[in-house]
């Protein structure tokens, strides 16, 4: 399976199990993803969620292939009306959006497109020594996506997310601590064990303090509005003559 998803001791954790295509995200898998989160968001055992990649990699974004697969779908999604929240990718960023508890990430090596932005929806991430951060839609001629507009200037600045989104460069683990976007940096062996220890820590709290508490810090009314309004000009440009050149290079390598 892409996705294995385990529950134990009010702990979900949503494993990214396609370690040999560095566990880029398929239609499948924001399906998966969505219903494992929607559920646990209504399910009072689990009380913190986790997501974490097997393998040297956390994710790699979206799989180009299932992604060009499905794009005539998106380019005809009115994102007006209710069809378009049930896209698989727009129902996983309005479960993460939604999510009314705990978030973790654990993250190591690589993480590419919507695998760093869906850690700007986490309220505790960690990550490896190893890290590098890459957001590369502006390279592919499209925008920002999962409400990164607006989280990742408030989160680290216009200044630096502007310079990152439009040159290109990988962001590391310890520049993402410095910024504010990671909370720990540990050695690879360790990410998982310091994952567990964060969870753990939530569970000794009391979980509707805890829920208040992170109801208050977010917004996620305003982050759902940005992600619409991305999509509508991230759907416009798929059909941009930058996008279509950069996915069919991409296609011709593959």
């Amino acid at each position: 399976m892409d996705i294995v998803t385990t529950t134990q001791g009010g702990i979900l954790t949503l494993r990214l199990c396609r370690p040999a295509k560095k566990n880029a995200l398929t239609r499948a898998m924001y399906t998966v993803l969505a219903d494992a989160l929607d559920a646990a968001g209504a399910d009072d055992a689990v009380k913190v969620a986790v997501i974490v990649g097997e393998g040297s990699d956390f994710c790699a974004g979206n799989d180009i292939l299932d992604f060009a697969q499905g794009m005539a779908d998106l380019q005809t999604t009115d994102t007006t009306s209710q069809d378009w929240e049930a896209a698989p990718v727009f129902r996983f960023l309005k479960a993460l959006t939604y999510f009314p508890k705990p978030l973790i990430a654990g993250v190591q090596g690589q993480a590419v497109g919507v695998g760093v932005t869906l850690l700007l929806h986490c309220d505790l991430v960690v990550a490896a020594e190893d890290v590098r951060l890459r957001l590369p839609f502006l390279q592919l001629g499209l925008v920002p996506e999962a409400g990164s507009t607006l989280l990742l200037p408030q989160r680290i600045g216009h200044a630096r997310a502007f310079e990152w989104l439009t040159q290109g460069q990988p962001v590391t683990a310890g520049q993402a601590h410095a910024w504010g976007l990671v909370n720990r940096v540990v050695p690879v062996q360790e990410v998982d064990a310091t994952v567990e220890a964060l969870a753990q820590g939530l569970l000794k709290l009391s979980p509707q303090a805890v829920r208040h508490t992170r109801a208050f810090l977010r917004n996620p009314d305003q982050v759902w509005q940005v992600i619409r309004a991305e999509g509508q000009v991230f759907q416009q440009l798929l059909t941009s003559p930058e996008a279509m050149a950069a996915f069919q290079a991409f296609l011709s390598r593959s």
